[in-house]
């Protein structure tokens, strides 16, 4: 008896049971993280993801980061040191442990010191956002570096969805809560997106964008770790788009620290000169 024919009706039947476990793998999956929004809605997505978010007073890690713009790649390393709602801390050295340059970003301002060339820069958040071609503020950028949503927006009305397995979060024209509003610019995010793990609620993707065609769009990924009992963010990446480029920053942390309290020197020495740029 020619036995190819049976060992081809059975490898056949296998891998049909093989696909159906799959597919009813997802369909069961789905059906599981569906539930809670079919029953409860985009509420329970948000109450959860704030629910989960990483809490700090003070955040501090070391990081090594890669740089790429067109075809050109810049890779540095520092320190990050946060004091929440109050002041973002950088120090960048590139080799050997030797400091290049200190930042110190406030609601207000920013201010640069370069050691190399003894010199500093001061301006305001807005410079920030000119060298980026982007639209952030300080509670922001501050959101985007932890992994967490942004604090002092309004939670508008957000539609909840099933994307490749997460949730996701969508939200049009996100105002700033007037009352931290300042130089009465009124503040909103076009377009926001969240999608966040069924496992912890914690973002793994987030994006914001402009609604015209070209538009500009930032978009940030997470890995996370777990530390003292936190899921802090391990791993980040930023797609920052704009109609005439697209620039990207991976960024990876280590010693990462949300328990000790912080310093954030920032002296900037008499014989520094003053420039008009970074």
């Amino acid at each position: 008896m020619n036995k190819r024919p049976v060992q081809r009706i059975i490898t056949h039947f296998a891998a049909a049971l093989l696909v159906l476990a799959v597919l009813t793998s997802c369909s069961s999956a789905r059906r599981i993280i569906k539930e809670p929004i079919k029953e409860q809605g985009a509420d329970f997505l948000f109450n959860s993801l704030k629910s989960n978010e990483l809490k700090y007073t003070y955040f501090s890690a070391r990081f090594s980061a890669s740089f790429y713009q067109q075809k050109n790649e810049t890779s540095f390393s520092g320190q990050i040191r946060i004091q929440k709602d109050s002041l973002i801390w950088i120090s960048i050295s590139p080799v050997l442990g030797i400091e290049m340059a200190r930042l110190l970003i406030t609601n207000d301002s920013v201010k640069y010191m370069n050691r190399i060339n003894n010199t500093y820069f001061l301006t305001d958040f807005n410079y920030i956002n000119s060298l980026i071609n982007s639209t952030l503020d300080f509670d922001m950028l501050q959101a985007f570096l932890t992994g967490n949503d942004f604090s002092f927006y309004e939670n508008s009305t957000f539609r909840a969805a099933i994307d490749n397995q997460e949730y996701k979060l969508m939200t049009t024209n996100r105002h700033k809560l007037k009352k931290y509003v300042r130089n009465n610019q009124d503040i909103s995010i076009p377009v926001q997106q969240i999608w966040l793990s069924p496992d912890n609620f914690k973002i793994s993707k987030v994006q914001v964008r402009e609604v015209l065609p070209g538009g500009r769009k930032l978009e940030g990924v997470y890995t996370y770790i777990n530390e003292n009992g936190q899921l802090l963010p391990e791993k980040l990446s930023f797609d920052l788009e704009t109609a005439e480029n697209k620039n990207q920053i991976q960024v990876s942390y280590s010693k990462l620290n949300t328990v000790d309290s912080l310093s954030f020197p920032f002296r900037i020495p008499e014989k520094y000169i003053r420039t008009d740029k970074f």
